[in-house]
C-alpha cells in the first residue's frame, strides 16, 4: 500500500464535492420555477464555495495530509469531508452526506479506471486543482492557498519513480473495489452497467510513450529486425496524443478530472435508480427520480453560526414539503431492481441487540501493538476543529 495516496484522494474528492455543490446551487439560483428562488443569493453560493476551498486547501490541513501515512477508511474519509463541507454556512444531514460521498467516490473511481498511465493520476489531480482555482479566482487569498498546495504536490510527487505511481494506483483501486453505485450520467453514456460496474472501452489513443498494438517484431542476436507479423487487437487503437503539462499552469491534455457537471442538461448529471429516456409526451421518469435523489442530497441544507442579521437558507427542489415527501417515498418504486426497506432506526429493540452483539465482538478483538494506529485520522479531525 502506498503511503502517498492520501493527499491525492482528498484533493480529488474535495474537487468533486465542489463540482456537485456548485452545479446544484447554480441550477437552483437560475431556475424560474423553483419556489426557493430568492431565499438565498448568489453571494451565498460564492460564500459556500470560498469557505469550503479555504478549509480544504488550508496550510495546516495540507501539511498534515502530505505526511507519509496509510490511506484512511471510507468511514474516516467521509467524516473528514463532512467537516470540510460544514465549514461553510450550509449543513447536510447524514443521509445527504452519504449520497454526496457516493457521487464523489464513483466519479473518482471512473477517472482512476480510465487513467492511461499511473503517473497521469497527477494530471487528474491538477485538473481538479485548476477548476477549483477558477471557482475562487475573485478571491486572491484563496487563489494563493490553492497555488501553494499545487506547488507542494508538484514538489512531493514529481520525483517519485514509476513503480511508486503504480503502487499508488493499485492502492486506489483497492480503496474503490467494493463500491458500485449507479450514476445516471454514466448510465446514459453507456459507461456503466445497470449493476453499477463500469464499461471500459477497447478503442482510442494509447498512453503516451506506448506503441499502437497489433504488430509483433522479431530480432536476431545482433538486434536486427528480421520479421514482422500483425495480429488482431480486438479494438481500434490510435497513436498517443501529446503529453500533458505537469507544471503549475499549462495544458493537461487529459480531460479526466474536469467538471463533468457543467453541461447543457444538468438533470442528466446525478444519480438515478434506473435509466430512462423521454420520448414524445411521455413523462421523463429519470428526471423525476433524479430530483428525488437530489432532494435527499440538498433538501436538508440549512445555515448555522451566522450573525442574527443574516438569514439562513434551506433549498427545496419541490413545490411543497408534502410533494417532496411524496416524491421521495415513490422514488424506490421506479427502480428496475428490487428494493428492501429496513426500518432499523425505528426498531429500538433490534438496534439495542445489534449494539450489544457489536460490543461483544469489540471486546474480543486484540489490541493493536501500535496504539496510534487505532486512532488514524483522529489527529486530523482534532486539527480541523481548530480551523
Amino acid at each position: 500500500m502506498s503511503v502517498r495516496t492520501l493527499p491525492l484522494v482528498f484533493i480529488n474528492l474535495g474537487g468533486e464535492m465542489l463540482y456537485i455543490l456548485d452545479q446544484r446551487l447554480q441550477a437552483l439560483n437560475t431556475s424560474e420555477d423553483n419556489s426557493e428562488k430568492g431565499v438565498w443569493s448568489e453571494n451565498d453560493r460564492k460564500r459556500v464555495m470560498n469557505d469550503i476551498v479555504g478549509t480544504l486547501f488550508s496550510k495546516d490541513f495540507m501539511d498534515e495530509l502530505l505526511k507519509p501515512q496509510q490511506l484512511y477508511s471510507h468511514r474516516t474519509m467521509k467524516t473528514v469531508l463532512t467537516r470540510i463541507a460544514h465549514a461553510s454556512i450550509m449543513r447536510l444531514n447524514p443521509a445527504s452526506m452519504d449520497r454526496l460521498y457516493e457521487l464523489m467516490v464513483m466519479a473518482l473511481k471512473y477517472q482512476v479506471f480510465l487513467c492511461p498511465r499511473p503517473k497521469d493520476l497527477l494530471l487528474i489531480t491538477y485538473n481538479h486543482i485548476d477548476t477549483v482555482r477558477e471557482f475562487v479566482k475573485d478571491t486572491p487569498v484563496l487563489v494563493n492557498q490553492v497555488d501553494e498546495t499545487h506547488r507542494k504536490i508538484i514538489e512531493v510527487y514529481s520525483s517519485l519513480p514509476e513503480g511508486e505511481f503504480q503502487l499508488l494506483r493499485q492502492t486506489l483501486l483497492i480503496f474503490f473495489q467494493d463500491l458500485h453505485v449507479r450514476v445516471s450520467l454514466f448510465l446514459k453514456n453507456q459507461a456503466q452497467n445497470p449493476n453499477g460496474r463500469f464499461v471500459l472501452s477497447t478503442s482510442g489513443p494509447v498512453p503516451h510513450g506506448v506503441d499502437v498494438p497489433g504488430l509483433i517484431r522479431t530480432f536476431d542476436s545482433k538486434g536486427r529486425e528480421v520479421r514482422r507479423r500483425e495480429f488482431p487487437t480486438g479494438g481500434s487503437y490510435t497513436s498517443p496524443i501529446r503529453k500533458g503539462c505537469f507544471e503549475l499552469h499549462g495544458d493537461r491534455v487529459l480531460r479526466l478530472g474536469i467538471n463533468m457537471y457543467t453541461v447543457n442538461h444538468p438533470e442528466e448529471t446525478h444519480t438515478s435508480k434506473t435509466p430512462s429516456v423521454k420520448t414524445g409526451d411521455t413523462p421523463n421518469l429519470l428526471a423525476k427520480e433524479e430530483l428525488n435523489l437530489l432532494a435527499r442530497l440538498m433538501g436538508s441544507m440549512k445555515a448555522e453560526n451566522r450573525p442574527k442579521t443574516e438569514s439562513g437558507f434551506r433549498i427545496n427542489l419541490f413545490t411543497t414539503d408534502q410533494e417532496e415527501e411524496e416524491a421521495v417515498a415513490s422514488g424506490a418504486e421506479q427502480s428496475m431492481f428490487g428494493v428492501i426497506n429496513i426500518q432499523a432506526m425505528q426498531d429500538e429493540q433490534a438496534a439495542t441487540e445489534l449494539a450489544r452483539i457489536a460490543g461483544e465482538f469489540a471486546e474480543g478483538e486484540e489490541q493493536p501493538e501500535n496504539p496510534s494506529s487505532s486512532s488514524k485520522g483522529d489527529d486530523l479531525l482534532a486539527m480541523m476543529d481548530d480551523l
